[in-house]
């Protein structure tokens, strides 16, 4: 399928996905008839339903009979299990089927495509991105993988405007699905091992999606990124950094004041003073000059960069504070690789100095685990207590002898423990100091959920 002009009705299977999410709500404010199904329902398909999408969470083919075949089409994420009896069902009678990653393709592919990939921050860099443009006078529409704080949603329409900011997924190699007309390329770490085999074939994947570039068009890579990322690509290359002034696209003189981060921004040929980040974690000026870069690239004014980042205020799961009180702060983060979390720990540590630390950390799929349960030992090492919960499998099935303690083994603290649960709320709710650190990109969620409005109905009671 090349287009959508047939198309009256799209059913998702997995619809509570982050980024099926949005697809969906997209097709629903274009005025499409559109519904689907997860295993779970959870707080994003609710929101689905409230704006009139119909989700069912029982594997039922039955309800599938009196879909018209030749005007729905079906979309499929990867995360659903091959022996769905609706995918069987929809197989067998000869839907047409895509891959997530293919629509998105299909209607990034119709407008002006800024695309931001990498295995760390590209969620982050995205929801950036995109409040930038949104909030400029060039606009934008947006995919992300994560719910903006300033929008309240994974989805930003604009019909008015040409561009399209798309988190640009490595996973599955769905990335090689967009053309874009500017990119930015975040990190290579090793990750989904499972996918690639290697991280060389990783690394390869990463060059051919930087390739797809316009030719005309520009690709902003982290700096000293591997050499090999950049080979035959034929648009404009910049590099962007925190604070190294080798690299085009630089902050300086960042300070940390009240808990926002002052810095200037260096681009080639001119400079911001005293921009204004009030979001927490250093990691974040980081990726807000990697957003910053795509944005004067494209023209945006100094100006409008300016106003828009002092007016962002975040994503739900990275760095999330959920709950405060002058003893106690409980924080919500997305990480679940090495990296991530010694971004993640050290940012922490940084902006609450002196404080207790306590870890919590849920790893996530076996294959990771086992790949690099050296590295989030290290990593953990570096709080003063770690509760690691069970593994997430999310789309794979047990490995032998691969379980959580194969990093607590390793990790270098007198006061660790794997815990359950149940018993894991209940310990973190009787903590009254410190930092609570929660970390993971399984269903750790829902724990953190459950103590967070504890707490807070606790303070309410006070």
């Amino acid at each position: 399928m090349n287009n959508l002009s047939n198309i009256k009705q799209v059913y998702f299977l997995g619809i509570g996905g982050i980024g099926m999410s949005a697809l969906a709500r997209w097709f629903r404010c274009n005025d499409y008839f559109v519904s689907g199904y997860d295993s779970t329902e959870t707080e994003l398909t609710r929101s689905l339903e409230s704006e009139g999408i119909a989700v069912h969470y029982q594997d039922s083919p039955q309800m599938l009979t009196q879909f018209d075949k030749n005007s729905t089409l079906v979309v499929l994420t990867p995360a659903v299990p091959s022996n769905l009896q609706e995918l069987i069902f929809l197989q067998s009678e000869g839907y047409t089927i895509m891959k997530r990653a293919q629509v998105l393709g299909l209607i990034a592919k119709e407008s002006s495509c800024i695309a931001i990939a990498g295995t760390h921050g590209k969620t982050s860099i995205s929801t950036m991105a995109a409040h930038i443009f949104h909030s400029s006078s060039l606009g934008c529409s947006a995919f992300l993988g994560g719910i903006s704080k300033n929008y309240n949603s994974n989805l930003i329409l604009n019909r008015d405007s040409k561009n399209v900011v798309c988190e640009a997924d490595e996973f599955d190699r769905s990335f090689l699905n967009l053309y874009p007309q500017c990119a930015l390329i975040s990190s290579v770490d090793a990750d989904h091992l499972d996918i690639y085999g290697t991280h060389e074939e990783m690394l390869r994947t990463f060059n051919e999606f930087a390739k797809q570039v316009n030719p005309n068009g520009d690709l902003v890579l982290k700096h000293n990124l591997p050499d090999g990322v950049r080979n035959g690509v034929r648009a404009n290359v910049h590099s962007y950094a925190l604070d190294n002034a080798d690299a085009d696209f630089y902050a300086s003189n960042v300070e940390l004041r009240d808990e926002a981060y002052h810095f200037n921004f260096n681009y080639p040929g001119g400079c911001i003073v005293d921009i204004e980040l009030h979001y927490p974690g250093l990691l974040n000026v980081e990726n807000i000059i990697g957003a910053l870069s795509l944005a004067q690239l494209m023209g945006v004014s100094d100006d409008e960069l300016k106003t828009a980042v002092k007016t962002y205020h975040g994503v739900q799961r990275r760095f999330d504070i959920k709950y405060r009180d002058e003893d106690l702060i409980l924080i919500d983060d997305y990480a679940h690789h090495p990296t991530e979390l010694n971004a993640t720990i050290s940012s922490v540590k940084a902006m609450f100095p002196n404080r207790n630390l306590i870890g919590v950390f849920q790893p996530h799929l076996y294959s990771r685990t086992k790949d690099f349960a050296d590295g989030f030992a290290k990593e953990l090492s570096a709080v003063d207590e770690l509760y690691l919960m069970d593994i997430y499998p999310a789309r794979e099935l047990p490995m032998e002898g691969v379980d959580s303690n194969m990093i607590l083994n390793n990790v270098e603290l007198e006061s660790k423990q794997v815990m359950q649960r149940a018993d894991l709320e209940a310990l973190l709710l009787s903590k009254t100091s410190g930092v609570i650190l929660m970390m993971g990109a399984g269903d750790i969620s829902l724990s953190i959920d459950k103590v967070a409005t504890e707490m807070n109905r606790r303070k309410g009671n006070a």
